[in-house]
């Protein structure tokens, strides 16, 4: 099979669902991306439903906050084994820290970096992806 290696991985989990949408920037963006969540399928766990709420908050409140974006993305996909989230922004993007201690009123990617099961950072041209994976039970 063509295509990237998580494109791979996505489509041998049986990719079951997408979430795509643009937000603008500004402090109303990760209320509207919780309320986009709504849409996904009922049958997630409450948990990692909460789990996947608490961490796109993040990942949009940072965007907004430290990139100064003024659009983002944020796509969701369910699967049958794991729920994948990434935030696109077009931001100056940063470096995976090196620890997981939090930071001093900076807790967003400890919150990350404890309840996601992986996720990561990348460059892409212009633009800063943050993605993280949930699995399901």
């Amino acid at each position: 099979m063509k295509g990237s290696g998580r494109q791979r991985r996505e489509a041998g989990r049986g990719v079951g669902e997408n979430l795509t949408l643009r937000l603008p920037g500004g402090p109303d963006a990760a209320a509207r991306a919780r309320g986009e969540l709504s849409r996904l399928r009922s049958d997630l766990d409450p948990p990692l439903t909460e789990n996947l709420r608490l961490l796109v908050t993040e990942l949009i409140s940072n965007a907004v906050k430290h990139a100064g974006a003024r659009t983002m993305s944020l796509k969701v996909v369910v699967a049958r084994k794991a729920v994948f989230a990434e935030v696109t922004d077009d931001g100056p993007g940063f470096d995976r820290p090196r620890t997981a201690a939090p930071h001093a009123n900076h807790f967003g990617l400890f919150l990350v970096e404890r309840l996601a099961d992986r996720w990561g950072v990348v460059r892409d041209g212009r633009v800063t992806k943050v993605w993280f994976e949930l699995r399901r039970a």
